[in-house]
């Protein structure tokens, strides 16, 4: 990382207040969509990825910042949107414990959590959300895995599942049967982070509206997959429904509601963990299994 950044990004985050102390160096991460995460004092400086929509990207902060979202994300240290020296937008949060796969996950917060989400009032500023377009943005990743026997597979389901997702949402607004919420547009597990005592969603790049179901689409998907037990799956199901989560029907069989997100979320982590060489053969053999299966 050039030291003109490290310097910038230090500078900033102390401009942040008390919540940023002064740091005497900055950690760095690189994230699968393309940003850059520098851990400074108590700060998590965002440098979001190329190709970035400044314009929709502060709505959703605006949005967060303004409205009942506050109450179920965690909270911004800046309410605007600075820009880093190479132009990057650059958004900036407190440090929190995230979940991973070595946690013990709270499946049923998990499901009450989405469920409060996705009943909020629809904030008029808010962009359509982004899980559409991060099943697009896959698919080019797919294209570009040169070399790898499953390529025309993944391309092909891609391009299925993209057309897919734009007629159904068609049908849906021409039968005025579209359900509209807030919808988080990327949740999985690392968008779950400690917050005064409680869970509270991270990351507001894909914030939005649309059909709540694409929240529910990464468990969903990989409880299919056989990645996700299916006690899990129930409790996170199971709460959510208690608390009037309105992605699926009360009672009855979720599928037909969630079959669409669960297969793009499938597919959208195949070609993630492919196209980063991860070590973890399982997941990557699930995930490819299940996308033969479709």
């Amino acid at each position: 990382m050039e030291r003109h950044l490290d310097d910038w990004v230090m500078s900033y985050a102390a401009e942040l207040g008390p919540a940023a102390p002064r740091a005497a160096a900055s950690r760095w991460v690189a994230t699968p969509s393309g940003a850059r995460l520098a851990f400074v004092g108590g700060a998590v400086v965002k440098l979001h990825r190329a190709g970035t929509d400044r314009g929709a990207l502060e709505a959703r902060l605006t949005a967060v910042a303004r409205s009942a979202l506050a109450t179920v994300f965690v909270p911004p240290l800046s309410h605007r949107v600075a820009a880093a020296p190479d132009g990057s937008p650059v958004t900036a949060w407190p440090e929190v414990a995230v979940l991973d796969a070595d946690s013990e996950i709270p499946w049923a917060e998990i499901g009450r959590l989405l469920a409060r989400l996705h009943r909020l009032p629809v904030d008029p500023g808010l962009p359509d959300h982004g899980a559409v377009e991060r099943l697009r943005r896959a698919l080019e990743r797919a294209r570009g895995l040169a070399g790898l026997a499953d390529r025309t597979l993944l391309v092909q389901l891609g391009e299925r599942l993209l057309r897919e997702a734009h007629e159904e949402r068609r049908v849906r607004e021409r039968a005025q049967r579209h359900t509209t919420s807030v919808v988080h547009g990327d949740f999985h597990l690392g968008q779950v982070g400690q917050w005064d005592g409680d869970w509270r969603l991270l990351d507001v790049d894909d914030l939005g509206v649309g059909d709540p179901a694409w929240d529910l689409g990464r468990p969903a998907g990989f409880w299919a997959a056989g990645l996700l037990a299916d006690a899990d799956w129930a409790r996170c199901l199971d709460a959510y429904r208690d608390a009037h989560g309105p992605a699926v029907p009360a009672t009855g069989d979720p599928w037909p509601a969630i079959d669409l997100p669960a297969r793009a979320a499938v597919l959208v982590a195949a070609v993630r963990t492919l196209s980063r060489e991860l070590d973890n053969e399982d997941t990557a053999g699930a995930l490819l299994a299940a996308c033969r299966r479709m």
